[in-house]
């Protein structure tokens, strides 16, 4: 077998592997298995780029001792050589994206995989600096396809920028957003949500049991939000170097995107952005709790806990920090004697990389800010001071990741630089949400 054929076997078997991890981490919810998948995939694409440069190398070889040789070809040696160079490095060249992640080029009747992520390509990732510091437009053969047009919103991010957003974020932001339900549907697809439940009946000869029919069939439907996150030139004008550009421009998208999701999560009006969980008409379970009992593990107990479904039982708490701090790890006995520990299992910051944030009653706490939620003492009687939820029941439908864009303001004389997210939230099952009131 000659070399160029072996290559080529091994380059088909690396594509294959690559979509196959590819498909993987895009059903996977692990946030550990996505990481792991994506290091594999950044080795195979180092031997895929091996492997071509190799091909490439074997072809220019071949071209040269052709044109070292007889000046004069037949008829069938040149045709041999035109498909040998048609088919050099397995993509022709006037070959068109269809999508930026996962895509296929299609040409002569033939259907290939892409080789590489044109988004991932330090060619790319220049261009795109050059598009976002100094307004030079993105070359034609290295724009984004069909996802989103390039006219109506500019340049896609570099995937190498975008994996450092999503490792920011699992770093260090977005307590809630990391616990949601990501899904990546169509806008307006409706997700049907029923009350599916079955009886057991003795019968005997002469009796049948009764046909079981679902009913309160209702459905969640998800809307084509735009968001924007603008970023200051000024700022952005003294960083040089490409990894430091990268690093500041994911940081500063991290910050903004991760506090408009735990908010939109919570607190989301609906009206042109996330539904939130306060203002979802659906989430109608409430527990009113005063300052004497929010103190008092028996009131919780009481008055929260024994009226909890036992299918709902594994929830968790988003609280803000001052609350857990003032209230919850100030549980005493009547000697003033500390028994949140005893009473709760209450541990709040304890290092565990399990539970970063802590755990009540054995159910996990998200510690928000109170811009997120009012703590219990600025809450007016009747506000929300915190929320019982099944994260895994809230999902966050996002189309197409985040382009950027430039334009001039003609009103300011700036050049203005933004993100753009296409993104929608909304709890797909109420029954297991709880809104914690000040009483």
């Amino acid at each position: 077998m000659g070399r160029r054929k072996f290559l080529e076997k091994r380059l088909n078997r690396l594509l294959e592997k690559r979509n196959t991890l590819q498909a993987r981490a895009l059903a996977s919810n692990d946030a550990a298995e996505v990481r792991s998948i994506n290091d594999q995939i950044a080795d195979i694409n180092a031997d895929i780029a091996e492997a071509r440069e190799e091909i490439d190398l074997i072809d220019s070889e071949t071209r040269d001792g052709a044109q070292a040789g007889s000046a004069s070809h037949t008829a069938a040696e040149e045709g041999d050589a035109n498909a040998q160079e048609e088919n050099r490095g397995l993509v022709p060249e006037n070959a068109r994206l269809i999508n930026p992640v996962g895509s296929f080029r299609q040409a002569n009747g033939r259907t290939q995989a892409r080789e590489e992520n044109p988004l991932g390509t330090m060619e790319y990732r220049t261009a795109f600096r050059e598009y976002f510091m100094n307004g030079t437009p993105i070359p034609a053969e290295l724009r984004s396809g069909d996802a989103i047009s390039t006219v109506e919103t500019g340049a896609a991010i570099p995937m190498t920028i975008m994996n450092q957003v999503i490792n920011t974020v699992r770093k260090r932001y977005g307590n809630l957003y990391a616990k949601v339900r990501k899904l990546s549907v169509k806008g307006g697809v409706a997700i049907p949500i029923g009350a599916l439940q079955a009886t057991f009946k003795w019968i005997n000869q002469s009796t049948v049991s009764p046909r079981q029919k679902t009913d309160k069939l209702g459905n969640v439907q998800f809307s084509f939000h735009t968001a924007e996150i603008r970023v200051a030139q000024s700022f952005l004008s003294y960083v040089v170097t490409m990894d430091a550009f990268e690093a500041e421009i994911a940081r500063v998208i991290a910050i903004a995107y991760m506090q408009a999701m735990d908010e939109g999560i919570v607190s989301g009006s609906g009206n042109g952005q996330m539904l939130g969980i306060l203002n979802d008409p659906r989430v109608v379970n409430t527990v009113t709790l005063t300052a004497a009992e929010i103190n008092n593990w028996t009131a919780w107990r009481k008055k929260f806990f024994s009226k909890l479904p036992l299918g709902y039982r594994a929830g968790e708490f988003i609280f803000a920090s001052s609350t857990v701090e003032s209230y919850l790890e100030t549980m005493a006995d009547s000697n003033n004697n500390p028994i949140f520990r005893q009473a709760t299992g209450l541990e709040t910051e304890n290092g565990d990389g399990r539970f970063p944030d802590g755990r009540f009653f054995g159910r996990s706490i998200s510690l928000v800010e109170p811009d997120i939620l009012a703590d219990f003492d600025t809450a007016s009687q009747g506000d929300v001071i915190g929320i019982f939820w099944q994260p895994e029941e809230y999902a966050i439908n996002e189309n197409f990741g985040f382009t950027m864009r430039r334009y001039f303001d003609e009103e300011t004389n700036e050049y203005v630089d933004k993100a753009l997210v296409v993104v929608d939230g909304k709890v797909l099952n109420p029954t297991g949400y709880y809104k914690i009131l000040k009483g």
